[in-house]
């Protein structure tokens, strides 16, 4: 009988769980919050999802809105389970941000299963829309590709037909290699040279060593986050600047730049889907999520809130928070808001967002706090995105 009565215990939580979990909408952000990452997106991915709700009134379908948030800790399988409790158990409609490849591709087959929505603001690898596209999943800010194409052809331009790659050991690092070496080679450059480094290394010494024997002109970080800051700072240190090698950083965001210091990182050209400084809208926004973090947003937080009221704007027009009904209206509606303004999501989940080629300032060309980048220009969303034609996706027609 105590066994009987346990069971029954067990399915009357069970029961009030998910009817607890039905009694809102719910939206997760998965991050990274206390390592490499935590700046990229972290908990500023947090606050701009709550923005976005509030500017969307803070329920749907007569529910409210509720954040649920953990820290992925850059590994896929903790981020697997926490995606297939919030699904299961917790009643997530969706999940964002999702920054780092390998974590991003370890979800994406779970909500592809149960048919979830993932708006991917902070991974980079074009398989999320390519291979491993799902009729429910959303590529928001950049890819590896629009990364290199932008930042490596305004180097190849001005003669940096050279080059030596160091790069992130696991999924991002090696597809960004890939999308550089095919870049530099169609446009009349060579690769002379790729290493691998570990995610996190705090000592970059011998990668920046082979770099700099090489002899290549531009030496190029395919990684992000605080291994970007730690492989800029210590190719100072070694001199790689001061002995004529150029330095391409591949993704930065706002608060590496800030971490860096613009003694370090004047003159690093890159490419981004959001500057709080390109224009009024985007500088109002940066003002209201520095009310409240006491920092400038980066292209992932501001991505972030993006996704998350494009997909609240969806839900309502859907009637519905069931994943099919929702990805299908999010095609079907334009985004509007300051981050991409009427751009338009393709079939295979690709926002179609204008991006930013931007140019670190050097220290005495700032002339307030956060004011890191001159935009050099806008780079139109049919240039830097690779067209459907190329697409390796199962829901592009052929």
């Amino acid at each position: 009988m105590k066994r009987v009565a346990c069971l029954v215990a067990a399915a009357l939580l069970a029961a009030a769980s998910t009817a607890r979990a039905q009694d809102a909408v719910k939206i997760g952000i998965l991050n990274d919050q206390s390592g490499n990452y935590a700046e990229f997106g972290g908990l500023g991915s947090v606050e701009a999802a709550k923005l976005a709700i509030e500017d969307f009134g803070g329920s749907v379908l007569g529910k409210p809105i509720e954040i649920v948030a953990a820290d992925h800790q850059n590994k896929p399988d903790i981020a697997a389970g926490l995606a297939r409790r919030w699904y299961d158990v917790d009643g997530v409609t969706a999940i964002a941000d999702l920054t780092n490849s390998a974590v991003a591709l370890a979800v994406a087959g779970i909500a592809k299963e149960r048919q979830k929505v993932t708006l991917y603001n902070g991974p980079a690898t074009t398989r999320l829309f390519n291979e491993d596209c799902s009729a429910t999943g959303f590529m928001w800010t950049f890819d590896t590709a629009t990364s290199a194409k932008g930042t490596a052809l305004s180097i190849l331009r001005e003669g940096g037909d050279s080059w030596y790659i160091i790069a992130a050991d696991y999924a991002f690092g090696h597809q960004l290699t890939a999308d550089i070496e095919s870049i530099v080679a169609a446009n009349g450059g060579k690769t002379l040279g790729t290493v691998r480094a570990p995610l996190s290394t705090p000592d970059f010494s011998s990668f920046l060593l082979q770099a700099q024997a090489s002899k290549a002109k531009i030496v190029a970080f395919a990684n992000a986050g605080t291994d970007t800051i730690n492989s800029i700072k210590q190719a100072g240190e070694f001199g790689l600047v001061d002995s004529g090698q150029k330095l391409a950083a591949m993704v930065v965001v706002l608060s590496d730049v800030h971490g860096l210091g613009l003694d370090k990182a004047k003159g690093l050209i890159t490419t981004t889907a959001y500057y709080h400084d390109a224009d009024k809208p985007s500088r109002d926004w940066a003002d209201r999520y520095m009310a409240r973090t006491k920092k400038m947003p980066g292209m992932i937080q501001a991505s972030v809130y993006s996704s998350v009221l494009h997909y609240l704007k969806a839900v309502k027009a859907a009637g519905t928070a069931a994943g099919p009904a929702v990805a299908a209206k999010m095609r079907e509606l334009p985004v509007e808001d300051f981050y991409a303004p009427g751009a338009r999501i393709r079939e295979d989940g690709r926002l179609l967002n204008d991006m930013l080629l931007v140019e670190a300032k050097a220290p005495s060309a700032s002339k307030a706090p956060w004011d890191y980048f001159k935009v050099v220009r806008k780079i139109p969303a049919s240039e830097i995105i690779a067209p459907l034609s190329e697409s390796k996706c199962s829901l592009v027609k052929k």
